[in-house]
Protein backbone atom coordinates (compact mmCIF):
# COMPACT_ATOMS: atom_id res chain seq x y z
CA UNK A 1 0.00 0.00 0.00
CA UNK A 2 1.51 3.74 -0.87
CA UNK A 3 1.39 4.81 3.06
CA UNK A 4 3.13 1.95 3.77
CA UNK A 5 5.79 2.50 1.60
CA UNK A 6 9.77 2.40 2.78
CA UNK A 7 12.06 4.71 1.90
CA UNK A 8 15.60 4.38 2.93
CA UNK A 9 18.14 7.18 2.66
CA UNK A 10 21.53 6.36 2.50
CA UNK A 11 25.40 6.50 1.15
CA UNK A 12 26.99 3.55 0.38
CA UNK A 13 29.98 4.92 2.46
CA UNK A 14 28.27 4.99 5.61
CA UNK A 15 26.59 3.40 8.72
CA UNK A 16 24.03 2.96 5.92
CA UNK A 17 25.38 -0.49 4.95
CA UNK A 18 23.97 -1.60 8.46
CA UNK A 19 20.35 -0.82 7.57
CA UNK A 20 21.04 -2.03 3.72
CA UNK A 21 21.66 -5.41 5.28
CA UNK A 22 19.02 -5.72 7.71
CA UNK A 23 17.12 -4.72 4.87
CA UNK A 24 18.30 -7.25 3.10
CA UNK A 25 17.66 -9.61 5.77
CA UNK A 26 13.69 -8.42 6.15
CA UNK A 27 13.57 -9.40 1.96
CA UNK A 28 10.42 -6.74 1.97
CA UNK A 29 10.25 -4.09 -0.43
CA UNK A 30 12.28 -0.40 -0.22
CA UNK A 31 12.93 2.44 -2.00
CA UNK A 32 16.71 3.66 -2.42
CA UNK A 33 18.07 7.15 -2.51
CA UNK A 34 21.34 8.23 -2.19
CA UNK A 35 22.68 10.92 -0.62
CA UNK A 36 25.82 12.92 -0.83
CA UNK A 37 27.63 14.49 2.03
CA UNK A 38 28.24 18.45 2.03
CA UNK A 39 25.33 18.30 -0.69
CA UNK A 40 22.17 16.28 -0.51
CA UNK A 41 22.54 15.50 2.47
CA UNK A 42 22.48 18.92 4.06
CA UNK A 43 19.65 20.16 1.40
CA UNK A 44 16.34 21.60 3.23
CA UNK A 45 14.16 18.24 1.97
CA UNK A 46 16.43 16.01 3.73
CA UNK A 47 17.36 17.85 6.63
CA UNK A 48 13.54 18.03 7.03
CA UNK A 49 13.87 14.25 7.31
CA UNK A 50 16.83 14.42 9.56
CA UNK A 51 17.77 17.80 10.89
CA UNK A 52 21.39 16.11 11.73
CA UNK A 53 21.81 16.18 8.06
CA UNK A 54 23.05 12.48 8.16
CA UNK A 55 22.38 9.17 6.87
CA UNK A 56 21.19 6.58 7.00
CA UNK A 57 17.53 7.48 7.95
CA UNK A 58 14.51 5.71 7.10
CA UNK A 59 10.86 6.86 6.46
CA UNK A 60 7.94 4.13 6.24
CA UNK A 61 4.75 5.37 6.13
CA UNK A 62 4.33 8.87 8.12
CA UNK A 63 7.39 7.60 10.14
CA UNK A 64 10.45 8.89 10.17
CA UNK A 65 13.06 6.85 12.23
CA UNK A 66 16.91 7.85 12.49
CA UNK A 67 20.46 6.08 13.98
CA UNK A 68 20.98 3.13 12.83
CA UNK A 69 20.21 0.97 16.00
CA UNK A 70 16.70 2.49 16.26
CA UNK A 71 15.78 1.53 12.81
CA UNK A 72 17.31 -1.47 12.82
CA UNK A 73 14.82 -2.08 15.97
CA UNK A 74 12.12 -0.72 14.53
CA UNK A 75 12.39 -2.51 11.34
CA UNK A 76 12.35 -5.75 13.46
CA UNK A 77 9.42 -5.07 15.13
CA UNK A 78 7.46 -3.64 12.14
CA UNK A 79 8.13 -6.66 10.17
CA UNK A 80 8.12 -9.05 13.21
CA UNK A 81 7.20 -11.98 10.70
CA UNK A 82 10.29 -12.08 9.99
CA UNK A 83 11.43 -13.24 13.47
CA UNK A 84 14.63 -10.80 13.61
CA UNK A 85 13.41 -9.76 17.04
CA UNK A 86 11.63 -11.76 20.23
CA UNK A 87 8.40 -10.96 20.62
CA UNK A 88 7.70 -8.09 23.81
CA UNK A 89 7.00 -11.57 26.19
CA UNK A 90 9.74 -13.57 25.64
CA UNK A 91 12.85 -13.89 27.90
CA UNK A 92 15.20 -13.03 24.59
CA UNK A 93 13.85 -9.56 24.64
CA UNK A 94 16.06 -8.27 27.40
CA UNK A 95 19.32 -9.69 25.94
CA UNK A 96 18.38 -8.56 22.90
CA UNK A 97 17.85 -5.08 23.56
CA UNK A 98 21.10 -5.51 26.02
CA UNK A 99 23.56 -6.66 23.10
CA UNK A 100 21.67 -3.97 20.48
CA UNK A 101 22.24 -1.08 22.74
CA UNK A 102 25.83 -1.88 24.13
CA UNK A 103 26.76 -1.77 20.82
CA UNK A 104 25.15 1.61 19.96
CA UNK A 105 26.42 3.12 23.51
CA UNK A 106 29.51 1.82 24.98
CA UNK A 107 30.97 0.30 21.68
CA UNK A 108 30.67 2.60 19.44
CA UNK A 109 31.91 5.44 22.05
CA UNK A 110 34.80 3.02 22.89
CA UNK A 111 35.60 2.56 19.22
CA UNK A 112 35.36 5.85 17.88
CA UNK A 113 37.70 7.60 21.08
CA UNK A 114 40.08 5.00 19.79
CA UNK A 115 40.40 5.93 16.56
CA UNK A 116 40.87 9.43 17.53
CA UNK A 117 43.39 8.31 19.50
CA UNK A 118 41.74 9.59 22.95
CA UNK A 119 42.89 7.37 26.33
CA UNK A 120 40.62 8.05 28.99
CA UNK A 121 42.62 9.13 32.10
CA UNK A 122 42.40 6.12 35.06
CA UNK A 123 40.86 9.01 37.42
CA UNK A 124 38.20 9.61 34.64
CA UNK A 125 36.90 6.25 34.03
CA UNK A 126 34.00 6.42 35.88
CA UNK A 127 32.93 9.45 33.90
CA UNK A 128 32.92 7.08 31.13
CA UNK A 129 29.74 5.09 29.81
CA UNK A 130 31.33 2.73 28.81
CA UNK A 131 34.82 2.85 31.56
CA UNK A 132 37.62 1.46 29.32
CA UNK A 133 38.47 0.11 26.18
CA UNK A 134 39.56 -3.32 27.19
CA UNK A 135 36.36 -3.88 29.36
CA UNK A 136 34.20 -2.92 26.37
CA UNK A 137 36.13 -5.56 24.38
CA UNK A 138 36.14 -8.08 26.99
CA UNK A 139 32.11 -7.99 27.19
CA UNK A 140 31.81 -8.12 23.68
CA UNK A 141 34.15 -10.97 23.58
CA UNK A 142 32.55 -13.25 25.97
CA UNK A 143 29.01 -12.01 24.55
CA UNK A 144 29.51 -13.74 21.09
CA UNK A 145 31.48 -16.75 22.44
CA UNK A 146 28.51 -18.41 24.13
CA UNK A 147 26.70 -19.62 21.04
CA UNK A 148 26.39 -18.79 17.41
CA UNK A 149 24.63 -15.91 17.82
CA UNK A 150 24.04 -12.94 20.65
CA UNK A 151 20.96 -14.92 21.52
CA UNK A 152 22.24 -18.67 20.94
CA UNK A 153 20.69 -20.30 17.93
CA UNK A 154 18.52 -17.00 17.27
CA UNK A 155 19.78 -14.73 14.40
CA UNK A 156 18.63 -11.25 15.50
CA UNK A 157 18.67 -7.19 14.56
CA UNK A 158 21.19 -7.14 17.29
CA UNK A 159 23.31 -9.34 15.33
CA UNK A 160 23.30 -7.30 12.13
CA UNK A 161 24.04 -3.72 14.10
CA UNK A 162 26.97 -5.64 16.34
CA UNK A 163 28.26 -7.73 13.49
CA UNK A 164 28.17 -4.77 11.47
CA UNK A 165 30.35 -3.25 14.12
CA UNK A 166 32.66 -5.58 14.54
CA UNK A 167 33.39 -6.06 11.03
CA UNK A 168 33.95 -2.40 10.38
CA UNK A 169 35.68 -1.97 13.70
CA UNK A 170 38.42 -4.62 12.58
CA UNK A 171 38.78 -3.69 9.18
CA UNK A 172 39.20 0.12 10.12
CA UNK A 173 41.34 -1.39 13.28
CA UNK A 174 38.92 0.47 15.61
CA UNK A 175 38.29 -3.06 17.23
CA UNK A 176 40.90 -5.88 18.16
CA UNK A 177 41.01 -8.37 15.82
CA UNK A 178 40.17 -11.40 19.12
CA UNK A 179 39.77 -14.68 17.60
CA UNK A 180 36.19 -14.36 19.46
CA UNK A 181 35.27 -11.34 17.56
CA UNK A 182 36.79 -13.09 13.63
CA UNK A 183 35.00 -16.47 14.22
CA UNK A 184 31.33 -14.66 14.42
CA UNK A 185 31.83 -12.25 12.06
CA UNK A 186 32.75 -15.02 9.85
CA UNK A 187 29.81 -16.32 10.78
CA UNK A 188 27.05 -13.64 10.18
CA UNK A 189 28.91 -12.15 7.43
CA UNK A 190 28.45 -15.23 5.47
CA UNK A 191 24.60 -15.00 5.41
CA UNK A 192 23.04 -14.61 1.79
CA UNK A 193 21.26 -11.13 2.97
CA UNK A 194 24.77 -9.80 4.54
CA UNK A 195 26.38 -10.67 0.74
CA UNK A 196 23.77 -9.53 -0.76
CA UNK A 197 23.66 -6.39 1.14
CA UNK A 198 27.09 -5.61 0.29
CA UNK A 199 27.46 -6.01 -3.04
CA UNK A 200 24.36 -3.54 -3.59
CA UNK A 201 26.39 -1.09 -1.99
CA UNK A 202 30.08 -2.00 -3.37
CA UNK A 203 27.83 -1.27 -6.96
CA UNK A 204 27.02 2.33 -5.84
CA UNK A 205 30.84 3.04 -4.70
CA UNK A 206 32.19 6.49 -6.38
CA UNK A 207 34.59 4.56 -9.22
CA UNK A 208 37.85 6.32 -7.94
CA UNK A 209 36.42 5.00 -3.96
CA UNK A 210 39.36 3.44 -2.47
CA UNK A 211 38.19 -0.06 -1.60
CA UNK A 212 39.91 -1.52 1.66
Amino acid sequence: MPNDRLTFYTNPMSRGRIVRWMLEELGVPYQTVLLDYGTTMKAPEYLAINPMGKVPAIQHGQTVVTETAAICAYLADAFSQVGLAPAPDDRLRGPYFRWLFFAAGPLEAAASNKAMGFVVPPEREKMMGYGTYAAVMDVLEDAVEQGEYLLGDNFSAADVYVGAHLGFGMQFGTIERRPGFEHYWSRVSARPAAIRAKQIDDDLLPKDATKT
